[in-house]
């Protein structure tokens, strides 16, 4: 008798360490004062654009790069959250 049953796959998931490079190019319509400060600037302007294009926001240019890297080149504080996170998937 055949089987047509897929064989069951691992669910353990494998993690590596990423360099990311985004770029993105958009117009938006804001308030001047919204882009005055510095230190909320990046996560405006990202949620606007993951919102999506509307009356208010037109997206021009998205590129994005990810490409593994070693993990050495990662900091000591990211390879140790990379080793409980590599543990904790083994518990698992």
């Amino acid at each position: 008798m055949k089987s047509d049953a897929i064989p069951p796959q691992s669910n353990k998931a494998e993690v590596s360490v990423y360099e990311c490079n985004i770029q993105l190019k958009f117009r938006l319509i804001e308030e001047k004062c919204a882009l005055r400060n510095r230190d909320d600037l990046l996560e405006l302007l990202i949620e606007a654009f993951a919102n999506g294009a509307d009356e208010y926001m037109e997206p021009l240019h998205a590129h994005v790069d990810a490409q593994e890297i070693s993990e050495l080149e990662a900091s000591p504080q990211m390879r140790r959250q990379l080793m409980r996170l590599r543990n904790s998937l083994d518990l698992a």
